[in-house]
């Protein structure tokens, strides 16, 4: 019986207190020792007992584990019926707070790293993509639109190109570094552009206001990309079209390590999934080879009516 087996693993505090962290957040196995206080070998076999039901599922990306609750089918069904009671424990409150300072404090981080190599993130980039004109191609896939959005737009080089395929063209980031270069880029010239200030995962855009979406070499930074991908489906026209630019799966944790990199790229399927769970259905995808031998993907897609 699949009920008896969810009940099983919850007959202990230690996993109730899990479960709820991770009905909210998705954490590595770093993140759960840290924010549960305790040793990484006794965290390690309560999150096991709660994969095994089902009840929580593992994400490994490279050397690293990260893990959530299962939000579909009859383990999604299950933790629903179970949030009333949550709501009502005290210490599962003290508990959704702790996590939800420690993923503030991994958003600031972010935001700080990016904001000490914005003068040379051109750069920084440039020696991971060598000769291939990552803008450029992007670029080839976008037709004239009346309003395009540059998700994470950096310095701005890609809304260089950007201004010339739209009517008018905005740029967002969360770093105040790299708007500061953005800028820069455009002191003398800031017609049909504007920059802002935000987070992707509230984007300062209406809904359906945009023709046009692209978060090049961005998405792997971030903790949610379905969250982000289901904002930039509010914030098009149906019919708008949304293109990822970003690194193939890999295996080089060098990338994580010097660029702070979240996932090590997406398949395609991944990607696939992020879109369909957002309301985009794929329309095409190119794969190009970078010259440290990992692959980089642009995916067009479109939002459905």
């Amino acid at each position: 019986m699949i009920c008896l087996a969810y009940f099983k693993a919850l007959a202990d505090e230690t996993r109730l207190r899990l479960l709820n962290i991770l009905i909210h957040h998705e954490l590595s196995v770093n993140e759960v020792v840290a924010l549960m206080e305790m040793g990484q070998s006794r965290i390690s076999r309560h999150l096991k007992v709660l994969t095994d039901s089902g009840l929580i599922e593992c994400r490994r990306d490279g050397a690293w584990a990260f893990y959530s609750a299962v939000a579909q089918k009859d383990a999604g069904r299950f933790t629903d019926l179970l949030r009333p009671f949550f709501q009502s424990e005290p210490q599962l409150a003290d508990d959704l707070e702790n996590a939800s300072r420690l993923v503030n404090e991994r958003s600031i981080k972010s935001r700080n790293f990016f904001n000490s190599i914005a003068s040379e993130w051109n750069y920084l980039k440039q020696k991971v993509l060598g000769d291939f004109d990552l803008n450029r191609a992007i670029l080839d896939c976008v037709g004239k639109c009346r309003f395009a959005v540059d998700l994470g737009c950096g310095t701005g080089e890609l809304m260089a190109g950007l201004r010339q395929k739209a009517d008018f063209a905005v740029g967002i980031d969360s770093s105040r570094k790299m708007l500061d270069q953005a800028e820069k880029l455009f002191s003398g010239d800031k017609q049909n552009i504007e920059l802002r200030l935000g987070e992707l995962e509230h984007l300062p855009v209406g809904n359906s206001e945009a023709d046009l979406a692209v978060i090049s070499m961005v998405m792997h930074h971030l903790a949610d990309p379905e969250k982000v991908a289901m904002e930039v489906a509010r914030i098009l026209k149906p019919g708008g079209i949304f293109i990822i630019a970003d690194f193939e799966k890999h295996t080089n944790e060098e990338m994580r390590k010097k660029y702070g990199d979240r996932w090590l790229g997406f398949s395609k399927d991944e990607i696939r999934t992020i879109l369909n769970h957002s309301r985009f259905e794929e329309q095409e995808t190119k794969t190009f080879q970078l010259k440290q031998s990992i692959n980089l993907n642009i995916t067009i897609a479109r939002k459905k009516s």
